[in-house]
């Protein structure tokens, strides 16, 4: 492959590319592999709160959380699905931020479940996907840029 006049190769695009970068740079491919499965997982666990095809998701919702909501278990489930598939779409678009408040929602349910019985194993699950958030939240530091305040040309 040619080189530019300032000694770069030119950047190749595609899928091609981010697996060839994936295989040969390990803390990459772990931010790739970390970003797609908290894009990807998300949205899924969202859309089926809408239509409990993996489970009957109100049946996670600790009952005393129930009783101080103003609408019902399935309700509820249905605004936790609608935020889940926001957030999975946050990490695809800005996952340096949004991993960050994937972390929270994790704690969130971590909490939740460990507030009655029966569900201890799938808060300890939820408490490794809250791990792997976190660790996404470090590695997009690296490779997702910050966002900066656009510059308007006044001085304020």
């Amino acid at each position: 492959m040619a080189t530019t006049a300032l000694g770069h190769t030119p950047t190749i695009h595609g899928l091609t590319a981010l697996l060839r970068r994936a295989r040969t740079e390990p803390a990459y491919g772990a931010y790739l592999l970390l970003r797609v499965g908290f894009t990807v997982l998300p949205v899924v666990f969202g859309v089926d709160k809408f239509v409990n095809v993996l489970t009957d998701w109100q049946h996670y919702l600790a009952p005393w959380i129930v009783t101080f909501l103003p609408i019902t278990a399935h309700q509820a489930m249905l605004a936790v699905g609608a935020i889940e598939i926001a957030a999975g779409l946050a990490v695809a678009v800005k996952p340096r931020y949004a991993a960050l408040i994937v972390a929270a929602w994790l704690a969130g349910i971590v909490i939740n479940l460990l507030t009655y019985p029966g569900f201890f194993d799938i808060a300890l699950r939820d408490v490794g996907l809250l791990a792997g958030a976190l660790t996404l939240t470090c590695l997009a530091r690296s490779y997702d840029p910050a966002w900066h305040p656009r510059h308007t040309g006044t001085n304020s």
